[in-house]
């Protein structure tokens, strides 16, 4: 009779253990989910309503000229310290954070009554953006080693998802509540959520990883396969950067009107919503990538062509083809996982590339804006670009090819 009691209670034990198990992932999975539509809001949030925010502080055009370029100098900087803080924290309290500087930046620009300050609030928001790009992809890989497709389509999707949210919503709230100063608060009410499943995470964080486990961004520049997740990386940074800022300038100047060539750009952003529901599960179910690759660099190919000699005769093919040449976005971001066999890989390449690359992003709209005030044309810049496409592609083909990055350093410290 005991022997059955014994066995029922250890069944109930694993029932309950099983049970929790199962609450700590949809906690993760939400957690992500819900971390990833924060991480660009503080960025394209403020682009829709810039003279109202320029107006309203009294801010001179050099200022605002700081406030557009400072993202790249905080996805630089705070990506690069992140496997740091990692290696001294642990992911999931880095995480937290993150999202919770995210919050308080949010919610307190809107307040301040001077340009300095605001522009302070908004590196601290920024700083938590920064830091969840690198640790989105290195928990996925630490959760989810046998769904990393899967579970970076959700993390990229949502991305999307809150960049546009962002980036369409705000002029809406504005006219709803009469204020810029509340529609940028508004939407600190999203990371103040996402902190949520992160803080219930905590208590079933794993132990913590043996510090010197953690891979350093000087090892991973040490090789050849570090630099091409850069340049990769940078190389489509420089590329959306400037067709973010640019391209409806560029449609107007050749004829289109204001409303159309604001919908031609909402077009080429919003195509990156389909593309992470698609690509990361592709990509994780093969071991060469190489033909996605020239699949983005055929669509970016024949778009700019198009724009090139026919811009208005054709714009929404043109569109439509160069906004699915952007999904090199996400390609970048799911070399990272696919690439490398550890979390601390992961983190370590992603921090690299980001870090570098988002420099290497902020210079392409300021290049591409002085060859069209050099040339008087259109033709140099598309050039640019055209140029920028290759490098990608080249480099591409090279990371592209099936490898892991702990191999390559693996290989280095034997030659070594």
């Amino acid at each position: 009779m005991a022997s059955v009691t014994d066995t029922r209670s250890e069944t109930a034990d694993t029932e309950r253990t099983a049970g929790r198990k199962r609450s700590v992932v949809w906690l993760l999975v939400a957690g992500v989910a819900l971390a990833a539509i924060n991480l660009r809001t503080a960025i394209t949030s403020v682009g829709p309503v810039l003279d109202e925010v320029t107006v309203g502080l009294g801010m001179s055009s050099t200022v605002a000229g700081v406030l557009t370029t400072l993202p790249v100098l905080c996805f630089a900087a705070f990506g690069a310290a992140t496997p740091g803080l990692i290696r001294r924290f642990g992911e999931h309290h880095v995480l937290v954070g993150a999202l919770i500087a995210l919050t308080v930046g949010l919610a307190a620009r809107p307040l301040v009554g001077d340009p300095w300050s605001f522009l302070a609030l908004s590196a601290v928001a920024l700083s938590g953006g920064a830091i969840g790009n690198v640790l989105l992809p290195t928990l996925v890989k630490e959760h989810f080693p046998d769904r990393v497709g899967t579970m970076t389509t959700l993390y990229t999707t949502f991305l999307a998802v809150g960049t546009t949210m962002a980036a369409a919503g705000t002029v809406p709230m504005v006219q709803a509540t009469g204020s810029w100063r509340a529609a940028l608060g508004a939407f600190a009410v999203f990371g103040l959520i996402a902190v949520v499943p992160w803080l219930l995470v905590l208590r079933h964080e794993p132990p913590r990883k043996d510090p010197s486990a953690a891979l350093s961004l000087r090892r991973v520049l040490s090789t050849a396969m570090g630099w091409q997740s850069v340049l990769f990386f940078g190389t489509q940074c420089t590329i959306a950067y400037i067709l973010f800022g640019w391209y409806a300038q560029m449609l107007r100047d050749q004829g289109l009107s204001a409303g159309m060539a604001g919908l031609a750009l909402s077009v080429l952003t919003a195509l990156a919503v389909p593309t992470s529901l698609v690509l990361p599960g592709m990509m994780a179910r093969a071991r060469d990538h190489r033909g996605f690759v020239l699949f983005f660099f055929a669509c970016y190919a024949v778009g700019l062509t198009g724009i090139w000699f026919w811009p208005l005769q054709g714009i929404w093919v043109w569109t439509v083809l160069i906004g699915l040449g952007m999904g090199t976005f996400t390609l970048a971001l799911t070399f990272f996982a696919v690439r490398t066999r550890t979390s601390a890989a992961t983190a370590a390449m992603s921090a690299s590339s980001q870090s570098v690359g988002y420099l290497m992003g902020g210079l392409g709209p300021f290049l591409f804006g002085l060859l069209h005030q050099v040339s008087g044309g259109w033709h140099a810049p598309i050039a640019l670009v055209a140029v920028l496409v290759t490098a990608n592609m080249a480099v591409g083909l090279l990371l592209g090819r099936p490898r892991y990055l702990e191999d390559a350093l693996e290989a280095r410290a034997a030659r070594s």
